[in-house]
């Protein structure tokens, strides 16, 4: 049986036509197919204001973005077979990049599965489903992952605004297993306690693994500042990698904990501090102190969250980029990061070179670096590639 019919406004199946998976609430013909008509998690077909199908997709009609395809094709259905094979294939995909299993496995449209994250922690799986299409088909969603993987446990990892926009509950439950008292994921040989039910988004950021790899080489006999610190991912790589001393900073009590934790289990205690502080505050004290770090690692929760927050966002980073200069060492390292995708890859260029020159200070771009590979970036949605890394050689003024 046929799917029921989402027919577009003329001229608005461009964006689709060109890859994206998204119909937003404003480009459907609601004289012909109004959105009341829907449930939130049924499945449509949507069509070009001539007929012509644009393929399946599940729709929220009271959300802006009303829905998302699954498939070019028309019948295609959101469940246990589509599951199988689009998890399969991110599955295959990540066991071709990393030895060990610890990574994320689902990353929403670069893998197939708008609005599905899973990350893998051994045989822990942390799920955020952050759309009805999805939620609906969750029982089908946990029986796959049992099949492919045996998994111990399976978190959904339900604080979530988004989940709000989309008229979901927010409150986290173990769906499959119990979890184990202690979760120890490694990454980049190093070791790392994860707080799956308490910490933030899934409990880990694997995003910056490659870059995280790639500072662990130019660490050794310096000081290094990590700044959002949250567990260290940064900070302990850095000391086992041969760091005279590393400073973590962040206003999490319990990130500052367990980043404690984590360099007892590494071994790095004696070369490690984790400073509970607002991170700004923690800066100015700082310069005021005199303190020079030969490394600083600026890596911040997104600031820009929405369009209409850019102004303001934007300003936090310069500021943020204005302070840590300020306290860098002569011919120091700043690795600067940003992981708020409405503030591009040109905006953090801007407020490097802006913020060097009004300190004057010779700064120049020695590497860049984005999401790892197991964040997949889907070529036509934009969306998909939000995080971006600066890493800066700064010496005196030339």
């Amino acid at each position: 049986m046929a799917h029921p019919e989402l027919i577009l406004k003329k001229n608005e199946d461009k964006r689709l036509r060109q890859g994206h998976l998204w119909v937003f609430s404003n480009e459907v013909d609601t004289a012909r197919t109004p959105l009341t008509q829907f449930t939130a998690g049924d499945l449509v077909q949507v069509l070009a204001s001539n007929g012509q199908v644009m393929g399946a997709a599940y729709i929220n009609p009271n959300t802006l973005i009303c829905a998302r395809l699954l498939s070019r094709k028309a019948s295609a259905k959101l469940g246990y077979k589509l599951f199988t094979s689009r998890i399969s294939k991110a599955l295959a995909l990540r066991e071709r990049f990393y030895d060990k299993p610890f990574y994320r496995l689902v990353f929403g449209e670069g893998d197939g599965l708008s609005g599905l994250v899973i990350d893998r922690f051994g045989d822990v799986l942390s799920v955020q489903i952050t759309t009805a299409g999805i939620e609906r088909q969750k029982e089908s969603l946990v029986e796959v992952l049992v099949e492919l993987l045996q998994p111990k446990a399976i978190l959904l990892k339900n604080d979530n605004p988004q989940r709000e926009l989309e008229g979901l509950p927010t409150e986290s439950e173990v769906i499959y297993g119990e979890l184990p008292e202690e979760i120890i994921i490694e990454e980049n040989n190093t070791q790392f306690k994860v707080d799956v039910l308490n910490g933030q988004k899934t409990g880990w950021f694997y995003d910056h693994r490659s870059s995280r790899a790639e500072l662990a080489k130019i660490v050794k006999n310096r000081t290094v500042l990590d700044l959002f610190s949250y567990t260290g991912a940064w900070g302990v790589p850095a000391a086992c990698n041969g760091a005279e001393h590393v400073t973590c900073v962040d206003a999490s009590a319990s990130a500052v904990a367990l980043g404690t934790e984590n360099a007892q289990l590494n071994n790095v205690s004696d070369k490690m501090d984790f400073v509970k502080s607002d991170v700004f505050e923690f800066l100015k004290q700082a310069r005021l102190d005199k303190k020079r770090f030969d490394i600083i690692i600026l890596d911040p929760p997104a600031l820009v969250k929405r369009k209409k927050d850019f102004k303001a966002g934007s300003e936090a980073y310069r500021r943020l980029n204005h302070l840590a200069l300020q306290v860098l060492a002569k011919d120091g390292i700043l690795v600067s990061a940003s992981c708020s995708y409405h503030l591009s890859r040109a905006n953090l260029h801007y407020i490097l070179r802006t913020s060097a020159r009004h300190i004057d200070r010779h700064l120049t771009i020695v590497a860049s670096g984005g999401q790892a590979m197991d964040h997949p970036i889907h070529p036509s949605i934009p969306e998909t590639e939000y995080l971006k890394t600066f890493v800066c050689a700064v010496t005196e003024s030339l």
